[in-house]
């Protein structure tokens, strides 16, 4: 009974890929009917579980906190891709996309992934723990970067509107990339044990028993399938772009809906990760996936962007609305209450999932 499913598992995710790779060579530069917009749309978000699902593979084999950084740089690296490929055939109406799609990003993850994961670990085991040390840590940077690179563009005065000059956009980059790789380095090397699940009694579990690791040669299939699921969400993103834009546009909404599309979904699979995590009582590895996505969505698409910037013609608008603002002080002020303890009820669940929903409601209705 268990190697039905798991050997269909293995099928689909690895024939999604290459069906992927193969639509999208077949539908490059080519004006597309609905039909096939449709099964390019069903097709992409197929390849996005499929990528994440082999990313889940190797991280299995290298072992945590290292696998919730695979899940964090795979899902990362579709997200950078997304936007980068609306921004080179949106114009000047993309200036705000990747504000949008980063800041869509925090609120998803610091709120949405976050209280869902607190809130199943506390209903399914009473209460949830984890390391406030390894996570306050992961908070102070997401927190940090947020502020460097999408409040102070509102700010500053160098450049007209809410954007940064060539001077600050490279110091924003570089900030991005120097916390970041500080951040990977505190959770490879230094302390290790910061980002691993504890028990109710604070003891550090530093292996899982449920599974055995795959072997060498699957985790090698893996990281090809995903590098190949990886091209073929970008390139399928392109073709289904001007639908998404269309569609939000012929619904009235506000082209920042856009950017929280994207976000939502790259970021599905890695929300269903850490629910299942929560749920098996590893509440420090939802919240690694939650701030780790949160953290490169920020560390590497600013200093993407800025570089695509180069080549690409038109403004770049990183600064948040006032209204965003309060948003992502709040969330900072609440997540920080709830780190510290190191425990939480479904009450800090409950209000993390209170302020995403804020978060949606302003951003269908601004």
């Amino acid at each position: 009974m268990v190697t039905g499913p798991r050997a269909l598992l293995a099928q689909w995710t690895t024939a999604t890929p290459v069906i992927a790779v193969v639509l999208l060579a077949l539908t490059w530069g080519r004006s597309l009917p609905g039909a096939v917009v449709a099964l390019l749309t069903i097709v992409l978000a197929a390849s996005v579980l499929a990528a994440v699902h082999h990313a889940e593979v190797v991280a299995h084999r290298v072992g945590e906190p290292f696998g919730s950084l695979v899940l964090a740089i795979a899902v990362t690296v579709i997200e950078v891709a997304l936007i980068v490929t609306l921004m080179a055939d949106g114009g000047d109406k993309s200036a705000t996309l990747a504000r949008d799609t980063v800041f869509a990003a925090v609120m998803i993850t610091c709120n949405g992934v976050v209280g869902l994961s607190l809130l199943v670990a506390s209903l399914r085991h009473g209460i949830a723990v984890f390391n406030p040390e390894g996570t306050g840590a992961a908070l102070a940077t997401v927190a940090t970067l947020a502020t460097l690179s999408l409040v102070l563009p509102t700010f500053t005065t160098s450049a007209p509107g809410p954007e940064f000059s060539t001077v600050q956009l490279t110091f924003a980059a570089l900030s991005s990339l120097v916390l970041y790789g500080l951040f990977i380095a505190t959770l490879t090397v230094r302390h290790r044990d910061y980002f691993l699940p504890i028990t109710r009694q604070g003891e550090v579990i530093t292996s899982e028993e449920h599974a055995h690791a795959p072997s060498l040669r699957t985790a090698l299939i893996s990281l090809g399938m995903l590098g190949l699921a990886l091209v073929g969400v970008v390139g399928l993103a392109k073709g289904v772009s001007p639908t998404i834009e269309d569609g939000v546009a012929a619904a009235g909404l506000h082209h920042a809906v856009v950017g929280v599309i994207i976000a939502l979904l790259v970021l599905l699979p890695e929300t269903i990760a850490a629910v299942r995590s929560a749920r098996r009582d590893r509440v420090q590895t939802s919240l690694n996936l939650a701030l780790g996505s949160a953290m490169a969505s920020i560390g590497l698409t600013i200093p993407a962007v800025a570089l695509a910037s180069v080549w690409l013609s038109g403004p770049l608008v990183l600064g948040l609305s006032p209204v965003h603002m309060v948003l992502l002080a709040l969330t900072v002020v609440v997540a920080s209450l709830t780190v510290v303890p190191g425990r939480a009820t479904p009450l800090q669940g409950g209000v993390h999932l209170v302020l995403f929903a804020a978060y949606l409601e302003l951003a269908v209705n601004p």
